[in-house]
């Protein structure tokens, strides 16, 4: 599997990567399937403290023990549990990243964190605390790189102009275009990645299609459009491509991802998905039909 360059950092990430919240708590068919990533050709795993209250950090670490110095671990922090466990609070403060990565890195395993991200946040954050955490770690052997997990425009400008973030995780897929116009241009002009989430649409760019579609539609598709939208990419993009390729690939398809993250909760999963990510880029036709037939939106109510 092709790798690119996250940002100006010299880790090199695999085109997809494993969005590790879908693995459940069976540690067994998790390292099965972390186990079908590696054989794939996948290197970047994609973590978080907050999933499974942390048990997700301690299956992954324990299934790349036997291969850590060949994978990038890629977790993140910033939302912490309240003592019953039914909700999170968001605290970007120095103090309680400084302790959040020791808990990590104690449930990973492992001596350092390859990409350590903020998961989330707001402008109205200390940023400039929520930074200094970050390069402190970095100076002490923590972490090797830092990036953010963010939709907000604002926000993300705010990091590039003020830290050494190498990449930034950002939902994008051919319902949600709403990162061409503002946010992946900018991360490219400043050499940093972007990590895609979300690039099938909650299934609804999988083969499942409309299956997959809720009452409420996505985002700002009404079901009836997307009813009429989904066909009508099918329809038009060459019938040798399944849904998942043609999603995975339009990620693809812009020159500021670095990788695609998508999750997988069986080995067949992660199979099609890598057959999609192999396949062959669109065409520029392909490419123009996309966008001809789906919505150009800007973030709103997310700054």
């Amino acid at each position: 599997m092709k790798k690119r360059q996250l940002g100006k950092s010299d880790l090199y990430v695999s085109e997809l990567g494993l969005g590790c919240m879908s693995l459940g708590t069976d540690a067994k068919k998790a390292e099965e399937i972390i186990e079908a990533a590696l054989e794939a050709g996948i290197n970047y795993f994609d973590t978080a403290d907050l999933y499974d209250f942390g048990t997700n950090e301690q299956i992954v670490g324990q299934a790349l023990r036997h291969v850590r110095d060949k994978v990038i671990i890629a977790t993140k922090a910033g939302n912490r549990w309240n003592d019953n466990k039914d909700s999170w609070s968001w605290d970007p403060s120095k103090k309680y990243i400084k302790e959040a990565v020791k808990a990590s890195l104690s449930r990973l395993g492992t001596d350092y964190i390859d990409l350590y991200q903020l998961h989330g946040g707001t402008i109205e954050d200390p940023i400039d605390e929520t930074i200094e955490a970050f390069e402190e770690l970095k100076k002490e052997g923590f972490i090797r790189f830092y990036g953010i997990s963010s939709i907000r425009p604002n926000v993300i400008r705010e990091y590039v102009n003020k830290s050494n973030l190498v990449s930034v995780m950002i939902q994008y897929s051919i319902l949600d275009r709403r990162p061409e116009e503002e946010v992946l241009p900018l991360l490219e002009k400043n050499g940093i990645g972007a990590v895609t989430r979300g690039p099938l649409a909650k299934g609804i760019l999988s083969d499942k299609m409309l299956e997959k579609a809720s009452e409420k539609g996505y985002l700002d598709f009404q079901l009836e459009e997307l009813q009429e939208t989904i066909p009508l990419l099918r329809e038009k993009l060459s019938h040798t491509r399944s849904m998942t390729e043609i999603a995975l690939q339009y990620n693809l398809a812009d020159s500021a991802v670095s990788s695609v993250i998508a999750g997988a909760s069986s080995v067949q999963q992660i199979k099609e998905n890598v057959k999609a990510i192999m396949a062959n880029p669109l065409s520029e036709d392909e490419l123009s039909i996309i966008k001809s037939i789906t919505k150009m939106s800007l973030y709103e109510q997310h700054r």
